[in-house]
């Protein structure tokens, strides 16, 4: 076999514009929810691309900024909250997160169905087991 050369940018344009084609056919608006704590540079540039690839895809986009100082308890409430909005499929809590957040309780506390990055443990064991039921859409992410 000989190796071949992808063109990123047009590969990720074609993907795009599948995607895009693919939320016009649901019924349901798929809504994404990027939650940053702090004011990380990198992290502020990624989420920010991930919220204007989610609209141009079609999609609902919603930013959460939390500062720094935001407790624990602040951000799993607001992660209960998001995993009970009907409005939105997927979470995307970004990481790093500050020192004093446990990172591993937040990410188990993201509902596996809205689980964007695939690290709730529920995601992560059906991911390693092959399991085609691994990031299954959440309720309401429905094609006709």
């Amino acid at each position: 076999m000989t190796a071949r050369l992808l063109e990123g940018g047009p590969l990720a344009d074609q993907i795009r514009a599948e995607v895009a084609a693919e939320v016009k056919t649901m019924k349901v608006q798929p809504g994404l929810c990027a939650v940053l704590v702090g004011e990380d540079p990198a992290s502020q540039t990624y989420v920010a691309s991930k919220g204007k690839a989610t609209e141009e895809a079609g999609m609902y986009s919603r930013t959460v900024r939390l500062p720094a100082t935001a407790s624990e308890a602040e951000l799993l409430k607001l992660l209960d909250d998001l995993n009970a909005d009907k409005k939105i499929h997927g979470i995307l809590c970004q990481l790093p997160l500050p020192k004093h957040i446990n990172t591993e309780i937040v990410l188990n506390r993201v509902d596996p169905r809205k689980d964007v990055d695939g690290f709730h443990p529920i995601n992560v064991g059906k991911l390693v087991l092959g399991d085609p039921t691994a990031f299954r859409a959440a309720p309401g992410a429905t094609r006709p």
